[in-house]
């Protein structure tokens, strides 16, 4: 297509004198609108996801803290029951002593009112609550030198428990207080009851003995020697034989 020169010339003399804009000032216009509009958008996206971030941030902190708050209180928590176990295994274990302390305490009295079988001196026996005791503590007496609180010991058990096992023993060492007191017609009369109602007792050879010196003492020396000669005679290769022998040599 043709285009017409009065045209042309028309189009340059605008442009030459400045009457039409150029194109590419038109575009750098649009383009730096653009520009800014954009930065301002990416700004504000920027500081809407720092702001949003920092949100973030901030409750995970508060989170976080929450948390370690609970763990503290959940440890805290479980060092008080610890120490509750504690307390309570140790009442446990304390109770459970007191019971059988308890328990063994009452056996120990429930047996000691109950009678008690047993050997005494090769002899079996049947003791009432106490019985022992009490001999135990005379014979104690004994063994000090106190023959006086002896003899009233002896004496007493032998009145309160007639059917005591421990009877001849008691007998026995009645008699040998008795003459540590120079009670010698008492200590004969004991001693030979004790000897006529257990003619087969162990110790039936050491109280004929002590008869004989009771005899002795009192002056019935030809006595005292028929005594060691039946316990010689009646107990042959005894301990009691034996001491009966020696004291028959010193028997003038």
């Amino acid at each position: 297509m043709k285009v017409r020169v009065s045209t042309l010339l028309w189009l340059a003399a605008m442009a030459s004198g400045g009457m039409l804009p150029t194109a590419p000032a038109h575009a750098g216009a649009f383009d730096d609108d653009q520009a800014r509009k954009t930065v301002i958008n990416l700004r504000d996206q920027f500081n809407s996801f720092q702001a949003t971030a920092t949100q973030r941030i901030e409750q995970n902190s508060r989170t976080t803290l929450d948390l370690q708050n609970q763990l503290e209180g959940l440890r805290q928590e479980v060092a008080r029951l610890r120490g509750q176990n504690e307390v309570l295994q140790n009442t446990v274990a304390t109770l459970q002593k007191q019971q059988k302390d308890y328990y063994a305490d009452l056996d120990t009295r429930l047996k000691n009112r109950e009678p008690q079988q047993g050997s005494v001196e090769d002899r079996q026996g049947t003791s009432a609550p106490g019985e022992k005791p009490e001999y135990d503590a005379a014979l104690k007496h004994f063994q000090a030198g106190d023959f006086k609180s002896a003899g009233n010991s002896f004496s007493s058990f032998i009145k309160k428990y007639p059917q005591s096992p421990y009877l001849p023993l008691a007998q026995y060492w009645l008699g040998n207080s008795l003459y540590a007191q120079r009670d010698y017609k008492g200590s004969t009369w004991v001693l030979h009851k004790m000897i006529d109602a257990n003619p087969t007792h162990p110790k039936v050879p050491d109280a004929m003995i002590a008869v004989a010196n009771n005899q002795i003492e009192s002056g019935q020396k030809a006595a005292a020697r028929k005594t060691l000669e039946q316990v010689v005679a009646k107990y042959p290769g005894t301990e009691g034989a034996r001491a009966a022998n020696s004291r028959l040599k010193t028997l003038q």
